[in-house]
């Protein structure tokens, strides 16, 4: 298969790129990791204006999708950008709600929200947590073959990345039960791994860059430690292993598209190739920033710690590992 972005996808890209690289993305993640939702509401406005929440919404209720590959493209720049908030948990509930229809009673009421960027909703499923439940507007909460809405929560528990604010939802309301939900649910988790992996995928484009550039500037011996072999090497390494995950996640969001009874093999395989590459490019860039990389003061360490959680999000290497070979 050959595939090409079109001059109109790439033009969406740039566009998203431009707007969130003026919008002190870390400052805003520094705040909502501190409980402080002001900015990170503001630049989620932002986000909607652009029609990303959109894409994940059909037309009937307002949005311009559902569109996957367009999708795909938004998160790789949200993780370009490390754009904090349950960005891939409401596209996932928007997908759950889409194929629930008015069964659950609630997607007349949500989709157009969640499309107009009015919502922001948590989803949780096979996890314990939800993410940003504090945060959010409402939390859907999926157990088995049933839906609940819930908008009680525990106490926030702490993350490896701090901008991930997680805790356990209370209680809460039943939306559907049966078998419609499984299936819902189904293709909700393959929304959430194929956001999560363009946004590592993105993420690690970030941390590349980044370390290529210090890799130029820092010196040892009176050269530049990038013309080591051993750095060289390395950066090397972490450039093949995303760029061997982008056409995955790009096949990946095709094959969601058109339906093909493939596409959750595909999107797992994506998850786990974006995944493995983000944390690598974590790695990489916290190695060749030597002791500096561990400061948290650098805005780096907004990326870095990203790395890990995303990679283990909505399917762990091993989950996403054994979903490749189920079939």
């Amino acid at each position: 298969m050959r595939f090409l972005l079109t001059d109109e996808q790439r033009e969406f890209a740039r566009t998203l790129d431009g707007m969130l690289g003026a919008s002190g993305t870390p400052a805003v993640v520094r705040a909502w990791a501190a409980g402080e939702q002001k900015p990170g509401r503001e630049l989620w406005a932002r986000v909607a204006a652009a029609d990303v929440f959109a894409l994940a919404v059909p037309e009937r209720h307002r949005g311009m999708g559902p569109l996957p590959v367009e999708l795909a493209l938004s998160f790789v720049e949200l993780g370009r950008h490390a754009v904090p908030g349950p960005l891939v948990e409401t596209v996932a509930a928007a997908a759950l709600l889409e194929r629930l229809g008015e069964e659950a009673g609630a997607a007349g009421v949500w989709l157009p929200r969640i499309a107009a960027g009015d919502a922001l909703v948590s989803l949780c499923a096979g996890a314990p947590y939800a993410l940003d439940a504090d945060a959010a507007d409402a939390v859907l909460v999926v157990q088995g073959d049933t839906v609940r809405r819930t908008d009680a929560h525990g106490p926030v528990q702490p993350s490896l990345d701090p901008a991930r604010r997680l805790a356990r939802p209370l209680g809460g309301t039943v939306l559907a039960s049966g078998p419609a939900v499984t299936a819902a649910a189904a293709h909700a988790v393959d929304v959430a791994r194929l956001a999560t992996a363009a946004q590592s995928l993105g993420l690690g484009r970030a941390l590349l860059a980044a370390t290529v550039a210090y890799a130029e500037q820092r010196t040892q011996f009176q050269v530049p430690i990038g013309s080591f072999q051993a750095v060289k090497h390395r950066l090397a390494d972490t450039l093949i292993g995303l760029e061997f995950a982008q056409p995955l996640v790009y096949a990946a969001a095709l094959a969601l598209a058109a339906g093909a009874p493939s596409a959750g093999r595909e999107v797992a395989a994506a998850k786990v190739a974006a995944g493995e590459a983000g944390y690598a490019a974590a790695r990489t860039a916290l190695q060749l920033h030597g002791a500096l990389g561990y400061t948290e003061e650098l805005d780096l360490s907004l990326w870095i710690r990203k790395a890990r959680p995303l990679r283990d999000a909505w399917g762990t290497p091993a989950d996403c590992r054994a979903r490749v070979l189920a079939g």
